[in-house]
């Protein structure tokens, strides 16, 4: 067992506002999108996590049970994504400091344990401290940050996220094909295209 201490931080914040209503609790596959992404942190070799909330956040905790994972609230999250990833970041380092953090977002709905596992793996493997999912010709979240990159997640401002910090660090980048990290939620018609790409289960 790896005694590399791996925080995760789900940012769970938005509104929603393309959808209309809250996505973290859209279902998909018998759970909600945000369970979907819970349940990936909990089956994964993360040490420590934390759900960060912002908008409709009674709503959203109604739908998931709260003691199997920490959860926070930003009261800032109309401040933009940054915000919400320095609380979970702040919530992690408080009680133990982790060597490296995961960004996860709640809407990427097929994200799974073992792709969180690969870039912990992927880390050890190379020693670089950025790891980043590559998809659609880009690279984004899911992302793993080692410490060292701490404070310039602390310095993002509004809207900037992790994609900020890979592409001004892609000499630090090693990359983890996840081609459905395509796939994410923030329209009705992207809901639609997911459920319809879904094959029926028999009954």
């Amino acid at each position: 067992m790896s005694d590399i201490k791996t925080g995760l931080i789900i940012l769970a914040a938005g509104n929603s506002s393309r959808m209309g209503e809250p996505k973290q609790i859209l279902p998909f596959e018998g759970k909600t999108l945000l369970q979907c992404t819970i349940d990936a942190a909990l089956g994964s070799q993360v040490t420590s996590r934390v759900v960060v909330l912002g908008a409709d956040k009674d709503e959203i905790k109604k739908t998931f049970r709260a003691d199997t994972i920490p959860v926070i609230h930003n009261q800032h999250w109309e401040k933009g994504m940054a915000s919400t990833m320095q609380k979970g970041l702040n919530y992690l380092t408080k009680y133990n400091v982790p060597d490296q953090v995961i960004i996860l977002l709640c809407d990427q709905p097929f994200v799974h344990s073992g792709i969180l596992d690969a870039l912990i793996e992927s880390q050890k493997a190379t020693g670089k401290g950025i790891v980043a999912c590559k998809y659609s010709e880009t690279l984004g979240v899911p992302v793993l940050f080692t410490k060292k990159y701490f404070p310039e997640m602390l310095a993002l401002k509004g809207s900037e996220g992790a994609k900020k910090l890979i592409y001004a660090h892609l000499d630090d980048v090693v990359e983890v094909d996840f081609p459905k990290g395509a796939v994410d939620i923030d329209t009705y018609e992207d809901y639609e295209n997911l459920l319809s790409n879904i094959p029926k289960k028999k009954k």
